[in-house]
């Protein structure tokens, strides 16, 4: 059995077209169906049907196509790591991140990691909370940065980078709008624009307002960081948001106000797999984020 068999029979089964298949390799349709007939003959079962110009998986192809994806990627990673124990300075790290932290802190971290370390690059995918820790468990991606952390669990690590409070962001027109602080519980009337359900920051901000009382009267959602602001500006309501996310993009017409009661605080910080060890560049990433924030939080 051959590493480009495996290639060949993974790529056919998810195109379900041989020719298809063929042309985004750059080989001959020829070479791929001798290579998977070889790979039939050898496991002794039949791994597809022919269903006219297409092809679909058997039964036990699709068991198959499973194992095969996972060593795969085990393959991939090992030469990976073989790549950068020869040279941690140069590597790829994958990373996954929510729209909460891709304003400030995202950039703001990658920033300060291309000064020091320039010929490593990033691999990045936004997603939401669930698609980030289900990624990082099933190894699409090697890290992600998340906030709030997740409860703890035998699949993932997780490293602690800061916390920060949420605050509210107000219409400048809110009768609110100038004081310096306020409670949760006096924006019980309002309406209240949030991400939907399902989404991390909905919770945090449903939670809290069941804390101190009252369900907020949500009349809009935005699945976007900057969607919600934006309607918060045209005055469709309040909303409630990291500091970190308001650092540099508060909008026009809208006010940040710290809330006093109760102290709504979300930890940030990153996640990586139980299963396997950190490639080097990951590592040099995590312990210079790690250290970067450190950094920060004694002299503030």
């Amino acid at each position: 059995m051959e590493l480009r068999q495996l290639r060949y029979f993974v790529e056919v089964a998810e195109r379900e077209h041989i020719s298809e298949a063929a042309e985004h390799l750059h080989v001959a349709q020829s070479a791929i169906s001798r290579q998977i007939a070889n790979l039939e003959e050898e496991l002794g079962t039949p791994l597809f049907e022919r269903i006219g110009r297409n092809v679909k998986l058997t039964p036990v192809g699709k068991i198959f196509l499973e194992h095969c994806i996972t060593a795969l990627k085990g393959i991939d990673f090992a030469a990976k790591q073989v790549e950068e124990y020869l040279d941690p300075a140069k590597g790829t790290i994958k990373i996954g991140f929510p729209t909460s932290l891709a304003s400030y802190v995202l950039p703001t971290v990658i920033s300060a990691f291309k000064k020091e370390y320039p010929e490593i690059s990033f691999h990045l995918r936004q997603g939401s909370y669930k698609y980030l820790i289900d990624a990082v468990k099933n190894r699409e991606l090697n890290l992600a940065l998340l906030g709030p952390l997740p409860p703890k669990d035998e699949a993932i690590n997780t490293t602690v980078l800061f916390s920060e409070n949420i605050h509210a962001l107000l219409p400048a027109t809110h009768p609110l709008a100038k004081k310096e602080s306020i409670n949760l519980v006096d924006l019980r009337h309002d309406q209240f624009v949030l991400f939907p359900e399902g989404y991390i920051l909905n919770k945090v901000a449903v939670d809290a307002c069941r804390s101190v009382g009252f369900m907020p009267n949500i009349t809009t959602e935005g699945e976007d960081m900057d969607a919600l602001k934006g309607l918060v500006a045209a005055g469709i309501g309040v909303t409630l948001l990291p500091e970190s996310s308001l650092y540099d993009s508060t909008p026009r017409m809208t006010v940040k106000v710290p809330i006093t009661i109760p102290n709504i605080r979300r930890t940030v910080g990153i996640i990586a797999p139980t299963s396997r060890d950190l490639a080097p560049s990951e590592q040099v990433f995590v312990d210079f984020i790690s250290t970067f924030y450190s950094r920060l939080t004694r002299f503030q």
